[in-house]
């Protein structure tokens, strides 16, 4: 069966913030220009936001550019930061820094807290009511390329494949989806954004990404508890001086807080898990305060990319860009992205309506780095740039120098420091020690397959795996034999599992893939030490659907 096409002037992969916004902003300049521009956006998930995790607070700068009249509106943003504190915790205790000592990177007056995956939904809905065409359940599976090497669009994937790579009954083949220009938003790490990168060597001469997993649980507690506005971030227990992370606690909406984790994905011992720490952090007596007596209602687990400026990479190609974290825009100093995605998603829909006008097709859209180098989000960005560099040396130098950095030379240090890669860092086993985590009580900490269930994650098993292995040998060989096996640990959601199959010599270990549990966070891609994990876009629609996240 033949593929049937679809052609449209710009086609957005992924329905994010970036995405969206850029889809909004090309029908805006074509009403404002009293011109037809017809815009595609495909999104991988089942419907708009159910691939959408972040914490969030919010800061509006970037949808006061995009929509000013969003608050009458209706955007469901109602809760604004009230306080804010971050503290430093130990095993047995905390402080709290004055707010009088807090960088500017910290501070939050004016956010909002709220659900990222709601706010989309309402872009989707402003986006609709502007003329695009929107169509969730499409994952993008192949870029196409015309005879000069152009990016022309992407193929979706072929829905009906069978494990073993035959169609079955119910075999569609995916459709492709032509466009003058294609702008990718697929978040963190982008399977098609990572192709594009080795194809046009996106990343020569700038440094590697660093990234981070985020861990999260949306609780309901009782009204008495509830503090809306609270905006809580700490560092230090449970990890170790030596290790990048921290948290966060946001109280909102109707007895809602949003808890999580992040830890830095440049950790060197393989024995560390960032679900366990999260769940260990829950138990310090300032957290477990905060959620005694509420209720678990939601989870999920994202990877985030956290190396800054200098880890950006080229944004632009013959017949499209990178846009949102599938370029690395998130602004981690300030635990932010929402606004830097929306900006750079802005700024490349007015690049790519230019060459419309101008009647361009497939070529580079050099006015959007341009613009971008211009702009208040180059500027954030360059402000900030040393901060994954300097906590990578770790909690208490890393936060003395980039609070130097920051109060001292108002953020105008004349140095830029370097990021280096998340996989190089870990250690083998035999030069690390264990971590002895504690069993789950079911109440405030849990496990992993009850926390999956919460993230409504579901993959059809018989298709062919969406978690592919260059090297089969090497999960063995190589990342069993030296490292114990670290995707056991780093993946949050129970995939990697280490089984002892019955051979001739005893019992061999053997790596089974539990595909359907895949929340889709990226991590196994980043952190595998061999690299030999490479993520794909499974059948389009499946993976987690959140709600509220």
């Amino acid at each position: 069966m033949e593929r049937e096409s679809m052609e449209f002037d710009v086609l957005v992969v992924g329905g994010g913030p970036a995405g969206l916004a850029a889809a909004i902003r090309l029908k805006q300049a074509a009403q404002e220009a009293g011109r037809e521009v017809s815009v595609c956006l495909i999104e991988k998930g089942s419907e708009l936001g159910a691939h959408i995790l972040s914490g969030a607070v919010i800061d509006p700068k970037g949808l006061d550019e995009l929509l000013p009249n969003w608050k009458t509106d209706g955007a469901p943003l109602t809760t604004q930061v009230t306080e804010d504190r971050f503290m430093f915790l130990t095993p047995t205790g905390s402080q709290q820094v004055p707010e009088a000592a807090m960088i500017p990177s910290l501070r939050n007056h004016g956010n909002y807290i709220g659900s990222l995956g709601q706010l989309v939904r309402w872009l989707g809905q402003q986006a609709e009511a502007l003329g695009v065409e929107i169509y969730p359940g499409f994952a993008g599976a192949e870029v196409l390329y015309n005879e000069n090497g152009a990016v022309i669009g992407v193929a979706t994937g072929d829905m009906g494949v069978q494990r073993d790579g035959s169609q079955g009954p119910n075999y569609q083949p995916g459709m492709a989806l032509l466009a003058s220009y294609t702008l990718f938003a697929e978040g963190c790490r982008g399977h098609l954004g990572k192709q594009l990168e080795a194809r046009f060597n996106l990343r020569a001469g700038v440094d590697p990404q660093t990234y981070g997993l985020g861990i999260k649980e949306l609780w309901e507690v009782p009204a008495e508890k509830h503090q809306p506005g609270l905006v809580m971030h700490t560092a230090g227990w449970p990890l170790g001086s030596e290790t990048y992370g921290g948290s966060f606690l946001y109280h909102y909406g109707e007895r809602r807080v949003a808890v999580g984790f992040v830890l830095g994905l440049g950790y060197s011992n393989p024995y560390m898990s960032a679900f366990e720490e999260f769940q260990r952090y829950k138990t310090h007596a300032v957290i477990r305060e905060q959620l005694t007596g509420g209720k678990r209602l939601a989870y999920g687990a994202r990877a985030l990319a956290a190396g800054g400026l200098q880890s950006l990479p080229k944004l632009v190609f013959p017949g499209g860009a990178l846009i949102g974290d599938d370029a690395g825009f998130l602004n981690a100093a300030r635990i932010k992205g929402t606004h830097t995605a929306i900006k750079s998603g802005m700024l490349a829909a007015d690049a790519a309506f230019a060459a419309i006008t101008a009647s361009r097709k497939q070529d580079e859209l050099s006015a959007y780095p341009e613009t971008f180098k211009a702009s208040w989000l180059h500027s954030e960005l360059h402000a900030t740039r040393n901060f994954k560099p300097l906590m990578s040396k770790g909690l208490w130098l890393g936060t003395l120098a980039f609070g130097m950095e920051q109060k001292l030379l108002g953020a105008r240090a004349p140095w830029t420091l370097h990021n280096s890669a998340d996989h190089l860092k870990l250690k083998q086993a035999a030069d690390s020690k264990p971590i002895d985590y504690p069993k789950p009580d079911g109440v405030l900490t849990f496990d992993r397959l009850s926390s999956v269930f919460l993230s409504n994650t579901n993959h059809e098993e018989d298709q062919p795996c969406h978690l592919q292995l260059k090297n089969p040998a090497v999960a063995i060989g190589i990342n069993y034999e030296q490292y114990a096996s670290p995707e056991q640990r780093y993946c949050p959601a129970g995939v990697y599992e280490i089984v002892q199959d019955g051979g001739s010599n005893g019992n061999s270990p053997r790596l089974q893939i539990n595909a359907q549990n895949c929340v889709h966070c990226k991590s196994c891609d980043i952190k595998d030490p061999t690299q030999n994990i490479n993520w794909v876009a499974p059948q389009g629609g499946e993976g987690p659907i959140y709600t509220e996240m």
